[in-house]
């Protein structure tokens, strides 16, 4: 490996190596036309498509693949074979009620987003029977959660909105995901519609709440293995350019005719 370079490890220490910087590039709009985007993404193909990693089909979790998967495509790497095959696994390992999870369990959870994120970014001219499928039953997984309701009571880090977006989950992210695939107007996502609209400010703007729920204090309970860097593009408490691009965007697809 170069020294200096994090090709070792894409994962850690979080969140300033390769795999969460990729997540924002591609969420920046960046492809592979740009050759150092090109080389991001030939280091995570070939280190994480080796034994042993999330993109090999066999040792992947939704959380990792999921990611890794939605940002290769992005790049533009739909086409890839590693991408191919982890999109089966994605498809695979869905759970029986549509949703998906990150660690063993015959349920799935609104935290294990990162699957449907990943289909979602397939075209609708290349989806196949099987990913269409799985993209019906993990809307519907959303949707009759309402994007926000799981377990006996509320879950508070959801309900606040964070960037970069990484792997945590928030009403948000569900509602981009869900009306990106055209179910802006179905009647379910009314609760997470005013939600939203609530989060506005007086001057039309929205903020971010945090950074990082997992460095928040409020929202704690998380256990790391080794340092943790905060990756902060935008100062809280203050109008957020991307929370309010998602927002407005969000809002155009639901009101649109």
């Amino acid at each position: 490996m170069t020294p200096g370079t994090s090709a070792g490890d894409l994962y850690r220490p979080k969140y300033i190596v390769t795999n969460w910087l990729a997540i924002v590039l591609a969420d920046m709009g960046m492809t592979r036309s740009d050759p150092r985007i090109q080389r991001t993404a030939e280091m995570i193909i070939a280190r994480w498509s080796k034994r042993g990693g999330d993109l090999t089909d066999r040792h992947g979790e939704i959380c990792s693949t999921g990611n890794a998967v939605r940002t290769l495509i992005r790049f533009g790497y739909l086409d890839h074979p590693v991408v191919q095959r982890c999109i089966q696994w994605i498809v695979r390992t869905q759970k029986s009620d549509g949703g998906w999870h990150c660690f063993p369990s015959r349920t799935g959870t609104l935290d294990g987003w990162e699957g449907l994120a990943a289909l979602a970014e397939i075209p609708g001219g290349a989806r196949d029977e099987a990913v269409r499928r799985a993209i019906e039953r993990g809307a519907e997984f959303y949707l009759r959660h309402h994007l926000m309701d799981e377990g006996r009571v509320r879950y508070p880090p959801w309900f606040r909105i964070h960037y970069p977006t990484h792997y945590y989950y928030d009403i948000l992210v569900g509602l981009r995901i869900l009306t990106r695939l055209g179910y802006g107007k179905d009647a379910r996502l009314a609760p997470a519609i005013r939600w939203l609209r609530s989060k506005r400010s007086r001057n039309g703007t929205w903020k971010l709440d945090t950074a990082h729920p997992d460095l928040d204090a409020a929202h704690g309970g998380y256990v790391f293995e080794g340092p943790v860097f905060p990756l902060q593009l935008e100062p809280l408490d203050l109008p957020s350019r991307w929370a309010t691009v998602e927002a407005l965007s969000v809002l155009a697809r639901v009101e649109a005719p």
